[in-house]
C-alpha cells in the first residue's frame, strides 16, 4: 500500500514538472497573461503578464497516475479515484472557462457569478450520485475527533452536500491569492488523505480505500511538482483552471471517504480565508464603508500589515500541517468503536 502512494507522487510529481517545462513557454506564446486586480496591492502590478491556467501541469500528473497507476483498482471494480478525478475535473473545465474569458477579454473577470454557481452546483449533485450509486457514500455524518455518526434524511445531506462542495471549492478558489499558498497549503491537506486512506485500509472494516489514497497521494506529489514553478517568485499561477479542479479534489475526497464534515479542521486555512472575506464585505456595508481589514482575504490584509509572500506561505503552511496531523489522529481509528447518534 504504501509503496503504491509512494509511486502515486513520484509519478505524478515528475509527469507534472515534464509539462510544466512545456507549458509554460507555450502559454507565455500565446500571451495568455494573468491580469491583476487593480484594487490589489500596488506591488502585484509586477506580476502583470505572468502565464495563468498552469494548473494545467498538475492536473496532468495526476490524471496521468489516476489511469495508469490505478490499473489494479480499476481491474477489482473500484473507481473511487477515478470518481473524484471526473468531479474534479469537472470544476477544473468551469475554471478553464472562465480563464478564458479572462485572456480572451484582457479583464480580471470571467463568467459570471450566477453562471459559476448553476455549473458548480450540476457538478456537485453529479458527484454526489455517482458516489452514492457505486455504494461509497451514505447520508450520515461522521463528526471527527468524537467518532459519532449523525443520521440525516436523504434530502437534507444532499442539500447540505451541495452547500459544502460549492462553499469548499470557493474557498480554495479564494486562497489562491499569492504565490504558491493555495498549492502549499494544500499538500499537508493531500498528505493527510493519503495517510487516513493507508491506515483505513490496513484494517478489514475500512477496507477498500486504496484509490483514494492513491489519488490523494498524486494531488500531493503533482503539488509539489507545480510549486518548483509556482513559489515565489512565480512562474505561472494555477488560474481559476487549477484553483477549481484543486478545490473540487479537496472536497470530493472527503465525500469519497464518507466524511464531509473533515473538511472543518483539514480545511481551516481555506474557512479562515473565507471568513475574512465574508466579514470584510458584510462589514463594508453595514457601516457604510469602513473595514475592519486593510484588504480581504486575510492574506492580503497580511501583506499590507508588513508580511512578506514568503512568510505568508511559510505561516500558512505550517498551520495546515499541525491541522492535518491533528486530523489524522482523530480519524485514523473510525472503524474502532464508533457511535451512532
Amino acid at each position: 500500500m504504501y509503496i503504491h502512494l509512494i509511486l502515486g507522487f513520484a509519478g505524478s510529481f515528475l509527469v507534472t514538472v515534464i509539462t510544466g517545462l512545456v507549458l509554460i513557454p507555450a502559454l507565455r506564446r500565446m500571451k495568455a497573461g494573468q491580469t491583476i486586480r487593480e484594487d490589489g496591492p500596488t506591488w502585484h502590478a509586477s506580476k502583470q503578464g505572468t502565464p495563468t491556467m498552469g494548473g494545467l501541469m498538475f492536473i496532468a500528473g495526476i490524471t496521468a497516475m489516476c489511469l495508469l497507476g490505478g490499473i489494479d483498482e480499476i481491474a477489482a471494480g473500484d473507481y473511487r479515484h477515478i470518481i473524484i478525478l471526473v468531479f474534479s475535473l469537472l470544476f477544473g473545465l468551469i475554471g478553464f472557462l472562465d480563464d478564458y474569458e479572462k485572456v480572451k477579454k484582457k479583464r480580471n473577470l470571467g463568467l459570471t457569478a450566477l453562471q459559476k454557481l448553476a455549473l458548480q452546483t450540476a457538478a456537485a449533485a453529479v458527484l454526489i450520485f455517482l458516489l452514492r450509486l457505486e455504494g461509497h457514500l451514505s447520508s450520515n455524518l461522521y463528526v471527527p475527533f468524537f467518532n459519532v455518526t449523525v443520521r440525516l434524511p436523504y434530502p437534507v445531506y444532499l442539500v447540505l452536500a451541495v452547500f459544502i462542495i460549492v462553499g469548499c471549492v470557493n474557498a480554495v478558489n479564494i486562497t489562491d491569492g499569492i504565490d504558491g499558498l493555495a498549492a502549499g497549503v494544500s499538500v499537508p491537506v493531500a498528505l493527510c488523505y493519503a495517510a487516513i486512506s493507508a491506515a483505513w485500509s490496513a484494517g478489514t472494516a475500512g477496507a477498500g480505500y486504496g484509490s483514494v489514497g492513491l489519488f490523494s497521494s498524486a494531488m500531493a506529489g503533482g503539488l509539489v511538482g507545480f510549486l518548483i514553478f509556482n513559489f515565489y517568485p512565480a512562474k505561472v499561477f494555477m488560474g481559476d483552471t487549477g484553483s477549481l479542479f484543486l478545490g473540487g479534489a479537496v472536497c470530493a475526497t472527503a465525500f469519497a471517504l464518507d466524511m464531509p464534515l473533515v473538511l472543518v479542521p483539514l480545511g481551516l486555512i481555506y474557512i479562515v480565508e473565507t471568513l475574512s472575506d465574508i466579514i470584510q464585505v458584510t462589514y463594508f456595508k453595514l457601516s457604510h464603508g469602513k473595514r475592519i481589514f486593510k484588504m480581504a482575504p486575510i492574506h492580503h490584509h497580511l501583506e499590507l500589515s508588513g508580511w512578506g509572500e514568503r512568510r505568508i506561505f511559510t505561516v500558512f503552511t505550517a498551520v495546515s500541517t499541525a491541522v492535518a496531523i491533528l486530523t489524522y489522529f482523530a480519524v485514523r481509528t473510525r472503524f474502532t468503536g464508533m457511535i451512532s447518534g
